[in-house]
């Protein structure tokens, strides 16, 4: 649930310290049993949709590992983190000599994280392994995300999937395991969790001080799809506006739909965080990828191929719009006409 700056999404608690996780008990108590039985993989793929909790849940599970080093003598259940304790603190600290977090590196100049996580990155594990190759304690590494991984970090991690050193664990999240290396995804464990329910969802708002308008309430669930992340994205930044904006629009006939494109293509252009502008076109590829399995579904197939066409060629084009730092304006208007014009 970050920001593309790196900063955690305003409303929401880094996953490193949240001591809150709702929605995966049937996940932790996998992994609690796999691991007291001394038979827990060495690398566990965790995946699901972006913000339902798999960072969290990896943190939580390293703190178990972490605080309770000998199988044998963990408990049967992973409880929240004692906020207390030595693990807990130094990784909060992100000062454990035990836990590697790789992520997409922060670029000072840019003031950004970049568009991928390297094979500079993935030697830090290398060199986390060697300095830590005389201890008898686990060592963790959480990949955040595996869907980050360029070829050659992706490569690079493969070969110690292939040959993972003494006591060493790997902590794998994906939002989109099917596009990972088929060679990453068999040498891992799957864990798929789910979208969280409605009352999860909201009892994971609730307690992140979260108020919701009981107006709003109902087109707040359906549009989070049991994500904590689009819900903060919905509320905090107003996504909800947003969204509601854009239908405006294609309701407008030409004339005045123009004007209204460009008036909110101003708007999102012109904040400073990352997030808007993100939310909305991912907003706009979703639509257009559930135009294509609807039109599918009806056997509209020429329809459905131009959908998934679009969202492919607006996806890249999107990608070289944020990788070159592009006129972020344009790019939300010629997405727009792209789909208008369908």
């Amino acid at each position: 649930m970050s920001e593309e700056d790196g900063s955690v999404l305003d409303g929401a608690i880094a996953p490193e310290e949240n001591l809150n996780l709702y929605g995966h008990d049937a996940a932790l108590g996998f992994l609690a049993r796999t691991y007291r039985s001394g038979k827990s993989h060495h690398a566990i793929l965790i995946e699901g949709p972006e913000g339902i909790g798999k960072a969290t849940l990896a943190f939580r599970f390293a703190n178990h590992v972490l605080s309770h080093p000998d199988p044998k003598l963990a408990p049967d259940a992973i409880s929240a983190p004692d906020p207390g304790s030595f693990p807990y603190r130094q990784i909060v600290a992100g000062a454990s000599h035990n836990l590697l977090h790789l992520e997409r590196p922060f670029d000072e100049k840019s003031g950004r994280r970049r568009m991928a996580i390297t094979i500079e990155e993935v030697r830090r594990a290398g060199r986390f392994f060697a300095q830590t190759s005389g201890s008898d304690n686990w060592r963790i590494v959480i990949i955040d995300t595996a869907d980050d991984l360029n070829r050659n970090a992706a490569n690079a991690i493969l070969k110690i999937l292939e040959e993972p050193p003494k006591r060493a664990m790997f902590l794998v999240l994906s939002h989109a395991p099917g596009k990972l290396l088929p060679t990453i995804r068999s040498r891992c464990l799957p864990l798929a969790l789910r979208p969280l329910s409605n009352e999860d969802l909201e009892a994971a708002l609730k307690a992140l001080g979260l108020e919701i308008n009981p107006a709003a309430r109902a087109q707040l669930l359906a549009r989070a799809n049991g994500s904590v992340a689009q819900a903060l994205k919905l509320v905090n930044y107003g996504g909800l506006e947003i969204l509601g904006a854009f239908e405006e629009l294609l309701s407008l006939s030409d004339g005045a739909r123009r004007r209204a494109l460009h008036k909110l293509a101003d708007a999102l252009a012109s904040k400073d965080s990352e997030t808007v502008f993100s939310f909305f076109v991912e907003s706009l590829l979703s639509r257009i990828e559930q135009d294509a399995r609807t039109a599918a579904l009806d056997g509209n197939l020429a329809i459905a191929d131009r959908c998934a066409d679009l969202a492919s060629a607006l996806k890249e084009r999107i990608d070289v719009a944020v990788a070159y730092n592009l006129d972020r304006k344009q790019t939300i208007i010629s997405a727009v006409e792209a789909y208008l014009s369908l």
